[in-house]
């Protein structure tokens, strides 16, 4: 799915998170709010995804390099990987972080990155971020169950990785009500971020 300038410098490719595609309510809106600040947008699909629509039912995300793999057909068919900026919702931003230093890519954007998984600190998925060099950005909510951030806070990430969190968010940036915020008012915060950072590479 494509929104936005096809002229413009930069193409935001993003990938869904395990459990919703690239059309669910959340992807849809970050990708036409980006477009709508002149971003040419890219979005796809992983094969088990694909294959979820194709028989109507579920299934579990496919292998770590079938995901991968897929990452860098897309790379590749897109061309000009300078010029992309790669990433995505949870389980799509994370696949993204471990292709984007081969592949040579201008950025990486992740929307609430699965640290580990839920009640499972022990259990980081850390490990090539400390390596990584492409600029990145995670952007975090901050009651999200995958990161907190005083577990992020220690783990050391470097200089290449900024985060920034949007307030009292869970993994898909919803707050409470108690909060005073909204979710409206927290993908606004995300896409001020997205967008600067973009236009800062």
């Amino acid at each position: 799915m494509v929104d936005g300038p096809t002229t413009a410098d930069r193409t935001v490719v993003l990938a869904h998170g395990a459990g919703a595609p690239m059309d669910s309510p959340f992807m849809a809106d970050v990708a036409r709010a980006l477009a709508g600040t002149g971003l040419h947008v890219v979005r796809f699909e992983f094969p088990y995804m694909m294959r979820r629509r194709d028989v109507g039912r579920g299934g579990r995300p496919d292998p770590g390099p079938v995901l991968q793999q897929r990452w860098n057909a897309v790379i590749e068919h897109l061309g000009h990987p300078e010029k992309l900026v790669i990433g995505g919702k949870s389980l799509g931003g994370r696949i993204a972080s471990m292709v984007a230093d081969d592949a040579g890519v201008g950025g990486l954007v992740c929307l609430g990155y699965p640290f580990h998984p839920p009640g499972r600190p022990d259990k980081l998925r850390t490990a090539h971020l400390l390596e990584l060099k492409t600029p990145a950005l995670i952007v975090q909510g901050t009651r999200d169950p995958f990161g907190l951030p005083q577990e992020i806070e220690s783990y050391g990430l470097p200089d290449s990785i900024r985060v920034a969190f949007v307030g009292d968010g869970d993994h898909s940036f919803k707050p409470r009500v108690k909060s005073g915020r909204t979710l409206e008012q927290n993908v606004e915060d995300a896409l001020a971020e997205i967008a600067s950072f973009v236009g800062c590479l």
